[in-house]
């Protein structure tokens, strides 16, 4: 156990944890150089195009070091989103050690902070990396004093590397086998193992990702999960080494996988306790927790005919994300579909690009949401995320939205236009410090629901790209809601109903009626479209019709010809508008998600 060394890489996005990755994988020759690609532990399309970690993976590094003696480093590697803090909590509970990666330009942001706060709670040891100091701006000294003065680190600690060049990764590993401390743990003892992770292979069911604490686990053993007390036989157990490298035991301190013919992901549940069914622990692992969805949203297809295709596609991705939930949805306009919850607005992007890409499918999703707790009247507590669901206002007492503390780390100079942002989403201003001359830290309370629908870009636009995001959810505080519908021509579109804040209800009645008033096709009649809470209307466009000039023929004559035949036309609009139906294009759906650039 002195020669295993556990450690995870944590930074703020694009600081070059990827990157590093790849260079110490090819720095102990895991892979040779024709097998080798950018990226190697992103396996997913997504993961590579948009530079993002989405699931982590596991390595297992050899490393002879200068001392002669053979080690072995298993790397923990974590998602980089604030959406997916949870699984890096579980990662670095696996850990004895982490590499806190800095950007030599960028310098600390505010993720970094998150993740070091995260690694000081596991009370890990922590190795501070200067990466990307190959670039022109790069300001190693700046960020030395950011690393004393901030993050309260040893700045003679920290290892400067370019991961693009491969600079000083070879002091890097051996800062790794000095400075981190080795795991504790007796193999004789009963088995307990941490679940940090898990991928669904179509061959071989549910591959758990674990950690062992204590004892020793044989392939053959009839193991036993402490949070749903089901139990398994262990087909095959091993490690990683980019492929799964099959071994006849794992004990205390080691890293690997097990096989055991489990049907779903959604059995292994991230941060159970692994233990045997002969000689259990006596109790499991601390921290475990349920993924809790944040943001809902409804799927439907755009062929109604796809609704079976849809089915089997969620299934099948319920496989692979186990924080994924659904159950079914109809809509008068929509036909069937699935309402989804998710944990963040990441990840229902990732979702959605993977049922179309994997899955083929053309999807159409409804404005995202949060969860209101609604008071009733006669005592009862509702749970609502569903404009659908939200019950008549006459029995409602009071209602309550989501709340989460976000800090914003930003140069000093774009101050005023954070200000203005976070106060015209309801922010209320908590405070803010300034971390150097002229970097500042300012954290806010906020409604999630203002948060979920752009929040992200604009703070990007309004900062030119150097605001850096990241926010935990507080719990519920009192708020006047309300439910607008969309009316068309008098008939309530439910697809397109929002439950939102009483003080934006007007702006985003009439921001929906604009954009459908561009994509609804122009008819025979006029077509109306109103906004309204309850029976009041308080947004309205109106589509013009088509107009036929039917009093074209009469040239001279008397004016009540002419009136007779405009009277006959005006009959046959309003017959025409008592059974005409306006088709809602797909477009329109997704237009009214789009907020306009002002």
């Amino acid at each position: 156990m002195d020669r295993i060394r556990n450690f995870s890489i944590i930074a703020h996005i694009d600081h070059g944890k990827s990157t590093l990755a790849d260079r110490l994988i090819q720095a102990t020759d895991v892979v040779n150089e024709r097998d080798f690609k950018d990226q190697i532990l992103d396996t997913m399309d997504i993961e590579r195009e948009r530079g993002i970690t989405i699931k982590s993976q596991t390595i297992r590094l050899p490393y002879k070091a200068k001392d002669g003696k053979e080690y072995v480093l298993n790397l923990i590697d974590t998602p980089g989103h604030a959406d997916f803090t949870y699984e890096v909590s579980r990662a670095l509970a696996s850990c004895e050690g982490v590499l806190l990666v800095i950007d030599a330009s960028q310098g600390v942001e505010a993720q970094t902070l998150a993740n070091l706060y995260l690694a000081m709670e596991h009370d890990l040891e922590i190795i501070p990396v200067i990466n990307k100091i190959d670039l022109p701006s790069a300001d190693i000294d700046r960020v030395m004093g950011q690393i004393d003065e901030d993050l309260g680190l040893d700045p003679d600690k920290t290892v400067c590397v370019s991961a693009k060049e491969g600079t000083g990764v070879p002091e890097l590993l051996e800062a790794i086998v000095t400075h981190l401390p080795p795991p504790k743990g007796d193999p004789n003892a009963p088995l307990k193992a941490l679940i940090f992770d898990s991928h669904y292979d179509p061959f071989r069911g549910t591959i758990v990702h674990f950690r062992v604490f204590h004892g020793t686990l044989n392939k053959g053993d009839t193991i036993k999960f402490m949070y749903n007390s089901s139990s398994y036989k262990v087909e095959e157990t091993g490690f990683f080494q980019i492929q799964r490298i099959p071994k006849k035991s794992l004990s205390a301190g080691e890293v690997g996988y097990i096989i055991a013919g489990i049907k779903t992901v959604s059995d292994t549940r991230c941060g159970d306790t692994i233990t045997l069914k002969s000689a259990p622990c006596d109790k499991p692992m601390p921290g475990f927790k349920e993924a809790k969805p944040v943001v809902f949203s409804s799927i439907y297809p755009v062929a109604s005919d796809d609704y079976p295709d849809l089915t089997i596609a969620l299934e099948k991705l319920k496989l692979n994300d186990a924080s994924l939930t659904y159950e079914k949805d109809s809509s008068a306009a929509l036909g069937f579909g699935f309402r989804c919850g998710f944990l963040g607005l990441l990840h229902l992007e990732v979702v959605q690009e993977r049922l179309e890409r994997e899955f083929d499918l053309s999807l159409l999703l409804t404005a995202p949401s949060v969860q209101y707790r609604i008071n009733m009247s006669d005592g009862d507590t509702m749970i609502v995320d569903n404009p659908a669901l939200y019950p008549d206002p006459t029995l409602i007492d009071s209602s309550e939205e989501p709340y989460i503390k976000a800090a914003i780390i930003v140069p000093d100079r774009y101050m005023g236009a954070v200000m203005k942002l976070c106060l015209d989403r309801r922010g209320n201003n908590l405070g803010y410090q300034y971390l150097t001359a002229n970097r500042m830290e300012m954290t806010f309370e906020l409604p999630l629901a203002e948060v979920i629908y752009d929040f992200y870009d604009k703070l990007k636009s309004v900062t030119q790209g150097y605001g850096s995001f990241d926010y935990e959810i507080t719990g519920y505080k009192p708020s006047s809601l309300v439910k607008v519908d969309i009316l068309i021509n008098g008939d309530r579109v439910d697809a397109l109903s929002m439950l939102v804040h009483k003080d934006n209800a007007v702006y985003r009645a009439r921001h929906a009626c604009d954009k459908l008033q561009d994509e609804i096709p122009r008819q025979m009649f006029k077509i109306a479209i109103q906004g309204a809470i309850g029976g009041t209307i308080i947004a309205r466009k109106t589509i013009s019709a088509y107009r036929k000039d039917v009093t074209a023929k009469c040239y001279g004559g008397d004016i009540s010809r002419k009136r007779k035949l405009l009277e006959k036309q005006k009959k046959g609009k309003k017959r025409m508008k008592m059974i005409g139906n306006v088709e809602i294009p797909q477009s329109a759906f997704l237009a009214v998600l789009k907020t306009d650039d002002e």
